[in-house]
């Protein structure tokens, strides 16, 4: 490992931390707009990708509109869903452009070198046009050898490094996610897929940022509460998370209009073996989903049953967490769960109005990002302030 050069991490310590925190907003903004994206039905709002209609904005005058219809017959051209899809991709493209920044920065400050992450995302550029040219093998092997290249990288450079190099590749990964949502038509296992690997990069990108000011744990520190509990309240809320995006890439939000029961019912016709089969093959359309009534009912009431589990489990973190004396992390763990509980109740009252589930999309990341902080205050309590910070 190359010798710490103390002037060059003072030059670069404090537009990392900045820069990692707006990253962190950018990414929150992108799973908050990605909600937007579904609840507006603009998943297929372009036919093809990365571009709209063959551009890279998406067709606004008349003659571009007549041309995309004319190439397009069957997705004919909808204002209202093209710029949705193409700004979420937009946003996406700038996140990936400021992370693989912040990495480059990372990597030089610590004294590696920078050409093998280029090289790397050299490769994964060249995939893109290949693969507009049908050349889908050739791409995918661009690819692959770009994501390869960057998870060698990333196992030679220090703790920050890896954090960045792994949110670099992770959006990679998610790219071609969004790619095969638009191929294969709103699969809603490819789709719930993308909303969690959201989550998995909102979390990377935040845990790097909450971990640059301090030095490695020691391996003899004591956490604060279990670290297998708080292993088991993550998986526990990010399979929450997963229910709620097989909720909504299945059309399902819509089958319970009432609560706390359900068309009147507690236990309403339901069919789980139908409503939970992942894979049903390529080639179906999926937007507005295929699944009969008793089957998005199951999906439903799992989501909701999910919710109860999730909020004791939370309940329980929080009350621990605050009884140890982490009072801040249990009382904004609190708040953001009563948020999201209440935004949940207030979509099927209200009937999934547009900006109340935007929101409940965008505060199931904010209680990821919540529970990871808890954890971090809880796994680290003695934790030294970075010795580089102090020069």
């Amino acid at each position: 490992m190359p010798e710490f050069n103390a002037e060059r991490e003072q030059a670069y310590a404090r537009l990392l931390r900045h820069g990692l925190l707006l990253a962190c907003i950018v990414c929150l903004t992108l799973i908050a707009f990605g909600g937007f994206v579904r609840l507006q039905h603009a998943g297929l709002g372009c036919p093809d990708w990365p571009t709209c209609y063959g551009k890279l904005t998406w067709p606004k005058h008349e003659a571009d509109v007549a041309l995309a219809n004319k190439l397009h017959p069957e997705t004919p051209v909808e204002h209202n869903k093209t710029w949705p899809e193409q700004v979420h991709r937009i946003i996406a493209a700038g996140l990936g452009l400021w992370v693989l920044f912040l990495t480059l920065l990372s990597v030089r400050a610590a004294g590696y070198r920078s050409w093998p992450i280029w090289f790397a995302v050299a490769l994964i550029g060249l995939s893109i046009p290949i693969y507009v040219r049908a050349n889908y093998l050739a791409a995918s092997l661009f690819a692959l050898a770009g994501e390869c290249l960057l998870i060698a990288t990333l196992l030679r450079v220090d703790r920050r490094s890896k954090w960045l190099l792994a949110a670099l590749a992770w959006i990679c990964v998610q790219a071609l996610f969004g790619m095969w949502t638009v191929t294969w038509k709103l699969k809603p296992f490819i789709v719930t897929a993308h909303l969690l690997g959201g989550m998995a990069l909102i979390a990377l990108l935040f845990w790097t940022w909450i971990r640059a000011d301090f030095a490695e744990a020691n391996s003899g520190n004591a956490g604060l509460i279990s670290s297998a509990f708080l292993a088991t309240a993550l998986l526990i809320l990010v399979s929450q998370i997963a229910l709620g995006g097989w909720v909504s890439t299945n059309y399902a939000s819509w089958a319970c209009p009432d609560f706390p029961k359900c068309q009147g019912e507690w236990l309403p016709e339901s069919n789980f073996r139908e409503g939970f089969v992942l894979w049903r093959g390529i080639g179906v359309n999926y937007e507005g989903g295929i699944l009969d009534g008793p089957a998005r009912v199951a999906i439903h009431l799992t989501h909701r049953i999910g919710a109860i589990v999730a909020s004791l489990t939370l309940l329980a973190v929080a009350a621990l967490a605050y009884w140890r004396g982490l009072k801040v992390p249990a009382l904004l763990l609190l708040a953001t769960l009563a948020t999201q509980v209440a935004l949940g109740i207030a979509n099927i009252k209200y009937a999934l109005p547009l900006p109340v589930a935007v929101a409940h999309n965008g505060v199931a990341a904010l209680l990821v990002v919540s529970l990871l902080w808890l954890i971090q205050r809880a796994h680290y309590p003695h934790a030294a302030v970075n010795p580089r910070r102090a020069q």
